[in-house]
């Protein structure tokens, strides 16, 4: 599974940050989800090998305009290039009138089925290998968190057991190991039950805007990778208690309370800056986190993408998307 970051500013883009926009790839490399779709997401996707033919679904966390205002260019580029395949689209109710009017009054036609779902009501949903579910969390208006569970992972057959229910070698084994079910000696055996993990199944969890990060706790237990905004260090988070944002500090203390392997903390204010000369920097925002996390911790950056290995570790790819000599 890879992650590909393609916004990580809050609010407002900077010069080298655009606002929300983070795809999450799956592990044949092609497949992927797109979690927030703030203003010039398309444009970010062009800079990468990212498909809208090969997108498996769209979710929102939230109505704030920097995590959606990119949804009507980016779904009708997608019809423009040829898309045919339905499309689902996970989103607040409260935008689904909005969608539909923004494409009705700019004579928008999608050449495929659009199927909105209340992220309110979400009960999950398949998208390629990745099983996709929603956490509620803590804003200024009703916001959530996307958990993408792995699933058809890497499997072997269980040998042992099929030698000792005299289960003889050749077909029978070879349709079991493709996941399905046979008959044998008037029984049916079941592909599951003769399937080992050779890994665990890998978990992926990417939030929206959040000032409460305790209220993951039953989803990030011992979790992959934990996506989560770290819009303020606590220096400048004084005063603004009802802002609805995490600070650093807040983020990666309850990361190591959950056991979580890779924290990785985006959205950040525009007001800190890249260069750690400069005040207030992107490496404050590092550094607090740093004191209270000992796991892998990672300070997303637009356009990099990370993978994550079968034995948990997440590590940046580079020379992964398309540069150009004004990239920072």
């Amino acid at each position: 599974m890879d992650l590909l970051f393609l916004g990580t500013s809050a609010g407002v883009p900077t010069r080298v940050r655009n606002v929300s926009g983070t795809a999450v790839i799956e592990s044949t490399g092609k497949n992927w989800c797109l979690i927030d779709c703030g203003e010039a997401t398309q444009h970010r996707l062009l800079r990468t090998s990212l498909s809208l033919n090969s997108l498996r679904g769209i979710f929102i966390t939230h109505v704030h305009g920097d995590h959606c205002f990119g949804l009507h260019g980016l779904l009708t580029t997608a019809s423009m290039s040829g898309r045919t395949e339905a499309l689902d689209v996970v989103l607040p109710q409260a935008l689904h009138d909005w969608v539909r009017q923004g494409l009705d009054v700019t004579g928008s036609h999608l050449g495929f089925e659009l199927r909105l779902q209340a992220a309110e009501t979400f009960e999950g949903c398949q998208a390629g290998n990745l099983q996709v579910t929603a956490v509620a969390l803590s804003h200024r208006v009703p916001c959530h968190g996307y958990v993408f569970d792995e699933i058809n992972h890497a499997v072997r057959l269980d040998t042992q057991r099929l030698e000792s229910e005299a289960v003889p070698r050749g077909e029978l084994w070879g349709e079991l190991a493709h996941g399905r079910d046979v008959e044998h000696e008037g029984r049916t055996l079941f592909a599951k039950d003769y399937a080992q993990d050779t890994s665990p199944a890998r978990r992926v969890i990417v939030c929206g805007d959040n000032d409460t990060p305790e209220l993951l706790e039953d989803v990030a237990q011992g979790a992959d990778v934990l996506v989560h905004e770290a819009t303020f260090t606590e220096a400048l988070a004084k005063g603004r208690e009802n802002y609805g944002h995490s600070t650093a500090a807040s983020v990666a203390r309850f990361a190591e309370e959950a056991g979580v392997k890779n924290l990785v903390l985006t959205h950040f204010s525009a007001r800190y800056q890249d260069n750690p000369e400069r005040s207030p920097s992107i490496e404050d925002i590092h550094a607090e986190a740093q004191q209270s996390f000992n796991g892998e911790l990672i300070l997303a950056r637009d356009l990099r993408r990370y993978h994550l290995a079968r034995e948990g570790r997440l590590t940046w790819l580079p020379d992964s998307v398309r540069t150009t000599p004004n990239d920072v």
